[in-house]
């Protein structure tokens, strides 16, 4: 984790391209940032050194790999100590893609992505109701994501 990292407005405007096009060519943030294509690189190093950047990956389309169903749940746990035994169960059920330890009505809140109704089902009876420390589940289905961007990193 980054302590007391000072992230400028040339760190900002790199995040700014990056995270809208994380192929771009250093080369090419580089003449919209007006400096080096060094020294991009070494911005983006230090950034990703520091936490600031966490990873490079491809995003999947879940529909289009056959998972058509999202799902949002929230977990009522029988003791807040429970926690950590349940998120570690939780590791070992791919479907679930988010996990938030929350305030309000749950302590944890799901994301969860199935091939259908009828597999959230066998997921949520099968696996996430079964463990230990679980007492209660409310299900939300997706019907549509709207919208799905990164942080804005540019102060206006």
């Amino acid at each position: 984790m980054a302590e007391n990292l000072l992230i400028d407005n040339l760190d900002r405007k790199i995040l700014d391209i990056i995270t809208k096009n994380a192929r771009i060519p250093y080369l090419e943030v580089a003449r919209e940032c007006g400096v080096s294509g060094a020294a991009i690189h070494q911005r983006v190093q230090r950034l990703m050194r520091n936490g600031v950047i966490r990873g490079s990956e491809f995003k999947v389309d879940p529909v289009l790999v056959g998972f058509k169903t999202c799902a949002y749940i929230g977990i009522f746990l029988e003791h807040p100590g429970h926690f950590r035994d349940v998120v570690k169960k939780f590791r070992d059920i791919p479907e679930i893609i988010e996990c938030h330890y929350t305030t309000g009505n749950y302590s944890l809140f799901i994301k969860v992505y199935t091939r259908d109704n009828e597999h959230l089902k066998d997921i949520l009876t099968e696996k996430i109701q079964n463990i230990a420390g679980i007492v209660r589940t409310e299900t939300l289905i997706s019907l549509e994501e709207s919208i799905n961007r990164q942080i804005p990193v540019l102060s206006k």
